[in-house]
């Protein structure tokens, strides 16, 4: 699904670069939550950004983008770090322990600075900031290289689905993944989003639904612990090219507008 990292850092990136306004940014993230707040992980990013230290009262959203304007960032990068795999978030260091931990973190372009979410309470998610010095080294795939992978995905998904049983013990399977589709599309972009990285974000939201249901337990059919491996193992390539795909789309659309602002 959309992430709230892939909006702060296709927003972001559309406001630093132009294409958007501030304003727009904290419209789009109200989609993730009704209250976002704001804190820094130690005392000198606190300082530094002028946000609160965690432990206290976080700040406002708006309080966090006059800092990513201060300190001169151009744009962000979405990571989405799994058990096994977690490039883009550098060394062994808490910013990585955390952003595991959450699945999601935004590498801010032109500040060392890091941004994990995570729900603290209903309706509320708090951004924590943390000085990542360096930026991590990160690989770049290609939008057409991971739509490709994703368009394989999506006919062995389907295949999946009725191999493991799902569509057969499950009712209605069809109007659910249609349900979870569209609550994940909600999300809004701006306006000169490339198309095609919206389309692969689409597509995502579709295999990763129907991986969802297929991951899940139908009601009554429990399954043994050699099943549910199975399950697992053959649901984990698809998965991966799920999450490979929504992080090209998001890299397009950040490179898409810092194009636009050098063309200026």
């Amino acid at each position: 699904m959309s992430t709230p990292s892939a909006t702060f850092a296709v927003w972001v990136s559309a406001w630093l670069n132009g294409s958007a306004a501030a304003d727009d940014v904290l419209d789009a993230l109200r989609h993730w939550a009704e209250l976002h707040d704001v804190v820094a992980v130690d005392e000198s990013t606190a300082d530094n950004l002028d946000v609160p230290l965690r432990g206290r009262a976080g700040g406002p959203i708006a309080g966090l983008l006059a800092a990513v304007r201060r300190a001169e960032c151009t744009g962000g990068r979405m990571v989405l770090p799994v058990p096994g795999d977690v490039r883009g978030l550098g060394g062994r260091s808490e910013f990585a322990g955390v952003a595991l931990h959450a699945g999601e973190a935004v590498v801010l372009h032109g500040a060392p600075l890091g941004l994990v979410p995570e729900p603290i309470a209903d309706g509320v998610l708090r951004w924590t900031v943390f000085d990542i010095g360096d930026a991590p080294a990160t690989e770049h795939v290609p939008l057409g290289e991971a739509e490709h992978e994703l368009t394989g995905a999506m006919r062995v998904a389907a295949g999946v689905l009725t191999e493991l049983g799902v569509a057969k013990h499950r009712a209605g399977v069809r109007e659910e993944i249609t349900a979870r589709v569209a609550h994940r599309t909600a999300a809004t972009w701006p306006e000169g989003t490339p198309p095609r990285a919206l389309r692969v974000l689409q597509r995502a939201n579709e295999v990763s639904a129907i991986l969802e249901l297929a991951a899940e337990d139908a009601p009554g059919n429990a399954l043994s612990s050699s099943s549910a491996r199975r399950r697992a193992e053959a649901l984990r390539p698809l998965t991966d090219a799920v999450r490979i795909a929504r992080l090209a789309a998001v890299d397009e659309a950040v490179r898409v507008f810092s194009e636009h602002a050098d063309s200026r």
